[in-house]
């Protein structure tokens, strides 16, 4: 069974990622950057989303980590990354993106998870 919050989770490390993933079935995690105005409006839609829906959302900054955004092929930010089952199953790298339309992606690519939550 996976832990289920209704607020995005910060994620400092990579092995918090890493572990963050496993934990949940299904996950949405946004790789960003202090001082975006993005991703730093990205942070209230997300809220929404978890509240809203069943997926579990994490957020990650990867600073200077040039492994890790190498392995999530981070070009931009803010970019979201939808794990199903510890895997990366999509990817959206869009700029900022409106509750509808991240519910969309969800939809789009984890349907029975996003109807668990209404």
């Amino acid at each position: 069974m996976t832990e289920f919050t209704a607020t995005p989770v910060q994620l400092d490390t990579e092995a918090e990622l890493d572990a963050f993933i496993e934990r949940h079935e299904c996950s949405l995690v946004e790789f960003y950057a202090e001082g975006c105005p993005l991703c730093q409006a990205m942070g209230p839609v997300l809220g929404n989303v978890a509240r809203s829906t069943a997926v579990a959302i994490g957020l990650v900054n990867p600073r200077d980590d040039l492994e890790l955004v190498d392995r999530f092929e981070i070009q931009s930010v803010p970019t979201l990354v939808l794990f199903r089952a510890g895997e990366p199953i999509a990817t959206r790298a869009d700029g900022f993106l409106g509750g509808d339309e991240v519910v969309a992606f969800l939809e789009a690519n984890a349907p029975v998870t996003v109807a668990d939550g209404d």
